[in-house]
């Protein structure tokens, strides 16, 4: 009987990047809608660094990069109207 142990387990990067993209995305549409001012940075964040590193979901990378840009253009565009730093319904 031969006693083997299990290889240890690597992160793999590219699924990292992969989840960063699915991240961005996401957290750039839930932006849109509530607490822009922090998932939008957020979102350009991931989906610039899944970019780097060379995602596989590249399109849903640069979806998280334009939602996340438009996060701070709707928060831009309602903080002018409403001349304060938040906004509301």
């Amino acid at each position: 009987m031969e006693l083997t142990t299990a290889a240890p387990r690597r992160h793999d990067s590219a699924r990292d990047a992969d989840g960063m993209a699915v991240a961005s995305f996401i957290l750039g549409l839930v932006g849109l809608l509530a607490l822009n001012v922090f998932l939008g940075p957020l979102s350009i964040v991931l989906a610039s660094l899944a970019l780097l590193r060379g995602t596989a979901r590249r399109g849903r990378a640069l979806l998280g990069l334009g939602l996340g840009i438009a996060d701070l253009v709707v928060l831009l565009a309602f903080m002018s109207a409403d001349s304060t730093l938040s906004w509301s319904f």
